[in-house]
């Protein structure tokens, strides 16, 4: 998560609790930017207009594609517009600018803008179909700040049950719920998956998928929130009815502060090899694979800092 926010907050005159004032500490980009756009109260026309007037032509279909997070400010000259927005805006010099800095180890100069759903997950239509069920609308109104997740293993070499702490932020305001996707190993029985909320929030409409072993879960927070709002929530995902499990992966649309995964294994049944991994899609195939080692408690862990968007994962190698 980004900390090196300007002193007393980014923008001019504003509490450090500000929805604005975070949004532009710890970004993304387009939250930022919406969040700014929504406080100045202009419409995106004017912005454009007021630009134009500074010899800086940018459509309002780019500043739309911007606020959304379908594309980010990469070409040449895109430094320029996006100080220019912060003096139109009111922000503080520097504070839109900042957000597109890559991630650590990044390529310079290649901002990470957010991805589509089905950029992620491929052509795998029953996600989207049991989305669809829910009115859940795949261009997500949360993104994720922080995740913990800690996957247990049972004896049989089974994925048995997950436990996930998260940390969202709204995109829009009159959010009121995350939907949590699930898909078992092979020969998974989904009827028989048991979701429990832990705190901070309540199991609202449940729909699965046998064939695909998919389960898609509303979890319905106490009252919607505002645009910029974080809420803190923590479920636990429990199965046992599948098969072997050999990996366990993470998808990211939008870029996260930070994420933790924790794998618990079962004696006797201890892998041989463990790694860290990330892929583009899930489909694509692996990336910057690195062995890491399995701990005295029967455990290996992965971390990730500002992270950009895709998929992160650890595998493993039975004897």
């Amino acid at each position: 998560m980004r900390t090196d926010a300007r002193p007393g907050g980014a923008v001019h005159g504003d509490p450090p609790d500000d929805p604005l004032t975070e949004a532009l500490r710890t970004g993304p980009f387009h939250l930022a930017l919406r969040t700014a756009v929504r406080r100045r109260g202009l419409a995106l026309h004017r912005i454009r207009h007021h630009l134009a007037e500074q010899g800086l032509q940018v459509s309002v279909t780019s500043l739309s594609y911007w606020q959304r997070g379908e594309r980010v400010p990469a070409r040449t000259g895109s430094v320029q517009v996006v100080r220019a927005l912060e003096h139109i805006l009111d922000i503080a010099p520097g504070a839109l600018v900042r957000l597109l800095e890559p991630a650590p180890g990044g390529t310079t100069g290649t901002p990470r803008a957010a991805r589509r759903y089905q950029e992620l997950i491929g052509s795998d239509t029953a996600v989207l179909h049991l989305l669809d069920q829910l009115d859940c609308p795949t261009e997500d109104r949360l993104h994720t700040v922080s995740q913990s997740e800690q996957v247990h293993l049972g004896p049989r070499r089974e994925l048995w049950r997950r436990e996930i702490q998260q940390l969202v932020r709204a995109h829009r305001g009159n959010v009121d719920r995350y939907v949590s996707i699930y898909q078992g190993d092979p020969g998974c029985d989904i009827t028989r998956v048991r979701v429990d909320p832990l705190d901070n929030c309540r199991v609202g409409r449940v729909r699965s998928d046998r064939a695909a072993s998919l389960l898609a879960v509303e979890l319905v927070f106490d009252r919607p929130l505002v645009l910029g709002e974080t809420q803190p929530f923590r479920y636990r995902i429990t199965d046992g009815t599948g098969g072997e499990c050999t990996e366990y992966t993470r998808g990211f649309r939008y870029p996260v502060g930070h994420y933790l995964l924790q794998v618990y294994f079962t004696p006797p049944a201890l892998p041989v090899r463990c790694y860290h991994f990330t892929r583009r899609s899930a489909h694509a195939p692996r990336h910057r694979v690195t062995q890491v080692p399995l701990n005295g408690y029967h455990s290996a862990h992965l971390t990730e800092q500002d992270a950009g968007p895709g998929i992160v994962g650890l595998a493993w190698e039975w004897d």
